[in-house]
């Protein structure tokens, strides 16, 4: 099978049948063998009926039904793990996504050989409210990911290599940060196309602000885990050595302030009477708590069963050894 188009929605019932005919008018016009993954996030609208509408009168069209919304990442996961085409399309079903970009995503996955490309809606239909958090938010996800080619992370169409979805998993709300997985994962030819956006035609926009304060914090744990999530001692561990450090240090200047005051006969105060001492002392507790927290991290990760598990691209070997 040429293409997988992977489809998460919820309560897009109107949308979804001129999305299907779009689609198969693409893929019949360009001989495409394709199949349709619809992934209905626990609609409470007529959109499980409108997908069983559909596969009854297009053999291409498959659907999954959530028994209640668990969000876009739990359903491109779903999606990823039944998706059999060599390339796979993932899109809003929105209408936002044009169908008329697959053509080509799919040629620059079979043809120029990227594993991931990602769309870029350069031209946004949205209002500023929604535009310049994304700008600041994509910045800030360039930077830390290191995928500095990328303009739209959370751009929801995308082209894959079908081996790229097979060794990523997405949870929680990671779905924005699909690039970073892959690039993580060892798929490190990421391409970037410009994309139609077209204004939506029904319903409304389901994510709100809190997506962007949620980003971050997501962005910020997929980067801890990237580098630290199988060497936690080397961040708690450096970390909490340089604040014990500092606290002993500051203890002893404390110490031997007071007494080469009382050598010299010079006036003094009891050492618990410098706010220091009590500074140092937090210093040296947390700098020990977070040196404890690196060794159990270790402990974990040592005992983690998949500490071995490591992306092989080709393996070459001999039956007779």
């Amino acid at each position: 099978m040429d293409i997988s188009i992977v489809v998460p929605l919820y309560n897009e019932a109107e949308s979804l049948p001129e999305l299907e005919a779009w689609i198969a008018r693409v893929m019949k016009e360009h001989g495409y063998s394709y199949e349709i993954l619809f992934i209905n996030d626990g609609s409470t609208d007529s959109s499980w009926e409108v997908i069983e509408d559909l596969a009854r009168n297009n053999r291409s069209v498959k659907g999954v039904c959530f028994r209640r919304n668990y969000g876009k990442s739990p359903a491109l996961n779903t999606g990823f793990a039944r998706a059999k085409g060599d390339v796979v399309i993932t899109m809003d079903a929105d209408l936002q996504d044009s169908p008329d970009e697959i053509p080509q995503l799919y040629r620059m996955i079979t043809e120029e050989k990227y594993d991931l490309v990602s769309g870029w809606k350069q031209k946004r239909y949205d209002p500023l409210s929604k535009t310049i958090p994304t700008k600041l938010f994509n910045a800030t996800a360039r930077r830390v990911s290191g995928i500095h080619n990328l303009h739209d992370f959370n751009c929801g169409l995308k082209a894959y290599r079908n081996k790229v979805v097979k060794h990523i998993e997405i949870y929680g709300d990671m779905h924005r940060y699909i690039p970073y997985l892959a690039k993580n994962a060892g798929f490190t030819r990421i391409g970037e196309k410009t994309v139609h956006h077209q204004a939506r035609k029904y319903g409304k926009t389901k994510f709100g602000l809190d997506r962007f304060v949620n980003g971050y914090l997501d962005l910020m744990t997929l980067w801890f885990t990237s580098k630290f999530g199988g060497k936690p001692m080397h961040f708690f561990g450096l970390l909490g050595s340089l604040m014990f450090l500092i606290g002993l240090v500051a203890v002893m200047i404390v110490g031997f302030g007071k007494l080469w005051h009382m050598h010299t006969g010079a006036p003094y105060q009891l050492v618990t009477s410098s706010p220091y001492f009590y500074l140092s002392l937090v210093m040296m507790i947390l700098g020990t708590q977070l040196f404890l927290t690196g060794f159990i991290g270790e402990l974990i990760a040592r005992n983690s069963s998949r500490r071995n598990d490591y992306e092989i691209e080709t393996e070459i070997t001999r039956d007779d050894e």
